[in-house]
């Protein structure tokens, strides 16, 4: 049996496709059948194309309008939007988008105790955006104005006469020892610490008012979805949800 199936391989012939003569070589591979179904099927959707669109201009209304001619414009022959101010960042539209009103809230809420935290660690007691306090002094005539010595009058030392917190008197210098650091080193080291306390708190505080921002923005679109008549206001802003007024409705 082995034999006789060998005997008909040999028998038979492999299928060539059809070459390009010799005498047309320079013009490259033979085009087959299926290559031509596809070029023309190519071409006949670009005639149709082509066809739809002459019938379109011709059959153009030129009085028609769309609002789109407002809001576009034309740039070297192309149509291009207008750029709109942008009334949302794109931080506030990714938080709208991913997380709901009561997250928002929840992180609102730690920032506020973290911060209320800090301010009672700090006490803002040389924070720099603080407005400074007036401390007046009365005297008698105005003579002693004149020779009125602020730390005489204090009874502490002149170098501590600049501080608003821990500023001892003289006595107390002389009677007690004096508590916690005194090197200048560790004075500079501490006090850039406190910098950086304070830092972290206004960024805490930039980041809260944020928070703020968003759950309005995502309040004002809940109240939104209301069937109510109303009327906008005031203008979305990055610093401000849209005011919206609506029309009063009797409750049954």
């Amino acid at each position: 049996m082995s034999s006789f199936r060998k005997a008909l391989k040999s028998r038979q012939r492999n299928h060539h496709e059809r070459s390009q003569p010799g005498f047309r070589k320079t013009m490259g591979l033979l085009e087959k059948k299926k290559d031509y179904k596809l070029r023309a099927e190519d071409y006949h959707k670009k005639q149709n194309t082509l066809a739809a669109l002459r019938k379109k201009a011709l059959e153009k209304n030129p009085d028609e309008f769309y609002f789109k001619m407002i809001s576009s414009k034309l740039e070297d022959g192309v149509h291009v939007m207008k750029k709109t101010e942008v009334e949302v960042t794109e931080e506030q539209k990714k938080v709208m988008r991913t997380q709901d009103m009561r997250y928002v809230e929840m992180k609102r809420v730690a920032e506020a105790k973290k911060i209320e935290r800090l301010k009672g660690e700090l006490h803002l007691l040389d924070a720099e955006n603080k407005e400074k306090n007036k401390h007046t002094f009365f005297v008698d005539s105005k003579k002693k104005v004149g020779t009125f010595n602020l730390a005489s009058h204090l009874g502490t030392h002149p170098a501590l006469v600049d501080r608003v917190y821990n500023r001892p008197t003289l006595q107390t210098l002389e009677t007690k020892s004096i508590k916690g650091a005194v090197k200048p080193n560790i004075i500079n080291k501490l006090a850039k610490q406190r910098k950086h306390q304070y830092k972290i708190l206004s960024q805490r505080i930039d980041r809260e008012k944020k928070m703020f921002v968003i759950s309005q923005k995502i309040q004002s679109r809940k109240d939104l979805q209301d069937k109510n008549k109303k009327v906008k206001v005031k203008k979305e802003t990055p610093d401000r949800a849209a005011i919206y007024k609506f029309e009063s409705k009797r409750k049954r």
